[in-house]
């Protein structure tokens, strides 16, 4: 089965640069199947990563970022993949 975790955060106002490079600088151990990065107005950031495991499996997940550089809790989603009819 193919999981996606996604990760959100909205920087504090200016931040965005900031927060992205955190984002990518964050290491996962084991490392995903696929990683990918987006940026979005108002200073988002979203990691999405694909790993080859069960629903409910324990996955390495991007930790929050310091308090003064995000302006609300990260938002985490887990997905499963489902192939099409």
């Amino acid at each position: 089965m193919t999981v996606a975790l996604m990760w959100e955060a909205r920087a504090v106002a200016g931040r965005g640069e900031e927060l992205l490079a955190w984002a990518r600088a964050q290491e996962l151990t084991p490392p995903p199947l696929r990683r990918e990065t987006f940026r979005a107005p108002q200073d988002r950031v979203l990691v999405i990563t694909w790993w080859d495991a069960e629903f409910t499996a324990y996955l390495p997940e991007l930790p929050e970022p310091d308090g003064e550089l995000v302006a609300r809790a990260v938002h985490r989603w887990r997905f499963e993949s489902v192939t099409a009819d």
